[in-house]
């Protein structure tokens, strides 16, 4: 059923077949079409953060920016679902066209640029929300301040959706925000971080509970950038990290239409470079941080290779929109299936 869903749903443009398919997932949730095609949502828990997850699952940030589709979204069988990324204030992202499928290689281009509703927003849709799936909230900078200021739109973030939800991501990664990515390395990233991680233990304080903080990394790092990023995670003692945003490495896609495209490449020609980066970060933080792996899952067996790499949870996201809601639960039961053995 998804494949024809998805052929009709592939004859229009990348960000309005984006927009149907959450319109129209909200509709079948409305009229309780969703449960009768859709697996069960796998119990299977698993502690990472101090938290249980009800599977190891998750839906990246970025198909959900605004948190305007948890109900339905939340009804497929995710473990967790992390919304964002959001600024502080709205923004209209990057001018359209900016999201362009590549289907030859089970890929996306997209340069969104943080399009989003703004903070006020994203918390009046999760503050009442009933969830079975564990909630991350991805926070970005606008694009308006400078990166030499970007740790304040971070505080604020943190400050507004702390209470909502049950770990805050701080997206550093995106390569569609000029300079973002510079605030991965060295003092800017220790500059960044550690503020979050004092506002962090005023909040946990002050509301009575532990909100974990990770932080979202790209592909496009060398081996030393990595031992670098890994020794300030762990010197600031950071609860964990995604691994990986997507890449600016664009030679899988090259000579194909829309290969050539300016932002972050996600999907197939993701899947082994982000797995690499996995498995380095988990040789260089020697446990003391989890990991979350993204980039590129396709398949159980992706899904149980990252595990395998030194994942603690997967995240799914260009895998979903080509596979359709049967990769959630394929990979829920693999990595459940390892976790028996």
């Amino acid at each position: 059923m998804y494949s024809l869903a998805r052929k009709l749903l592939f004859t229009l443009s990348g960000e309005a077949a984006h927009q149907i398919a959450l319109e129209s997932l909200d509709a079948a949730a409305r009229l309780r079409l969703i449960k009768p095609f859709v697996a069960k949502r796998l119990q299977a828990p698993v502690k990472v953060m101090g938290l249980e997850f009800p599977n190891a699952v998750g839906l990246a940030a970025g198909l959900d920016k605004n948190a305007d589709h948890l109900n339905s979204l939340d009804q497929l069988g995710f473990g967790f679902i992390e919304v964002g990324t959001v600024t502080p204030r709205p923004q209209p992202g990057n001018p359209k066209p900016r999201l362009f499928r590549i289907p030859e290689q089970e890929a996306i281009i997209n340069r969104m640029g943080f399009n989003n509703k703004g903070l006020d927003h994203l918390v009046n849709q999760v503050q009442n929300q009933s969830m079975n799936a564990l909630l991350g909230i991805n926070l970005g900078k606008n694009l308006t301040t400078p990166v030499e200021e970007a740790v304040n739109d971070y505080l604020v973030g943190l400050e507004a959706v702390y209470n909502f939800a049950d770990y805050v991501t701080v997206n550093i990664s995106s390569p569609n925000t000029p300079g973002l990515r510079n605030l991965q390395y060295g003092e800017a990233l220790k500059d960044l971080l550690q503020p979050l991680k004092e506002a962090q233990a005023r909040l946990a304080d002050q509301h009575q509970r532990h909100v974990p903080l990770v932080v979202k990394v790209a592909p496009d790092m060398d081996e030393d950038e990595l031992q670098s990023l890994a020794a300030t995670l762990r010197q600031l003692k950071l609860d964990g990290v995604i691994a990986t945003n997507t890449t600016l490495d664009k030679s899988a896609v090259e000579g194909l239409r829309y290969g050539e495209e300016a932002g972050g490449l996600s999907g197939r020609p993701l899947t082994e470079k982000s797995c690499e980066i996995t498995r380095q970060l988990a040789d260089a933080l020697e446990g003391d941080l989890p990991i979350i792996g993204v980039g590129g899952i396709f398949s159980a067996e992706d899904a149980v290779e990252r595990i395998e790499a030194g994942a603690s949870l997967v995240q799914l996201y260009t895998g979903f929109i080509y596979r359709g809601p049967s990769l959630i639960s394929e990979c829920a039961e693999a990595i459940a299936g390892m976790n028996k053995n």
